[in-house]
């Protein structure tokens, strides 16, 4: 699937879901701790959104294993981090936010860590179902009416380059950078 087409996915399922995430952490905040609500509202939207991204996102069109979902959650408790830090900086910042300032910071954070969940998901966590799907299975024999650069063959050579290529691209971005 064209990265594109995945991201606009990726927007639409998870930005629906986390829009409707924050209205619900900002009611549970009410009744009890704001990390607490945030907690169990990113927990609830991330088993939501890995089946949506397994789904339809990224193109597997079933749902999503044990390891999706523990990759998923790792990559959401990053998530959870960065919401729940600029939330707590921002009532460090200032004593007693309104919601509109709260909601302003953790819709950011949240945009801000789903841009590295979409890059994660769609290069680690879902890159497998996605090429088992897309690189269609080509017979060994060369066809008599194609010329040899154009053979199944080597089409399925150029489309293994590809992928391993696209791999070692996918790591050098999803590994931090060293020091």
């Amino acid at each position: 699937m064209k990265p594109l087409a995945s991201f606009a996915r990726f927007v639409v399922c998870g930005g629906g879901v986390g829009v409707l995430s924050s209205g619900a952490v900002a009611l549970l905040g009410g009744v009890m701790p704001w990390v607490l609500a945030n907690a169990l509202i990113t927990a609830a939207s991330t088993i939501l959104c890995t089946e949506l991204h397994a789904r339809f996102t990224f193109g597997t069109g079933r749902r999503a294993g044990w390891r999706q979902h523990w990759q998923s959650a790792g990559s959401a408790v990053a998530a959870y981090a960065v919401t729940s830090a600029a939330v707590l900086i921002l009532h460090m910042v200032q004593s007693s936010p309104g919601m509109l300032a709260e909601q302003i910071v953790y819709l950011s954070a949240s945009g801000l860590a789903g841009i590295g969940r979409f890059l994660l998901l769609r290069l680690i966590v879902f890159a497998g179902g996605r090429s088992r799907t897309s690189v269609p299975e080509l017979s060994p024999a060369p066809s008599p009416a194609l010329s040899p650069a154009l053979s199944p063959a080597r089409v399925q050579e150029t489309w293994a380059a590809a992928g391993r290529a696209s791999a070692a691209w996918g790591r050098a971005y999803a590994e931090p950078a060293a020091a």
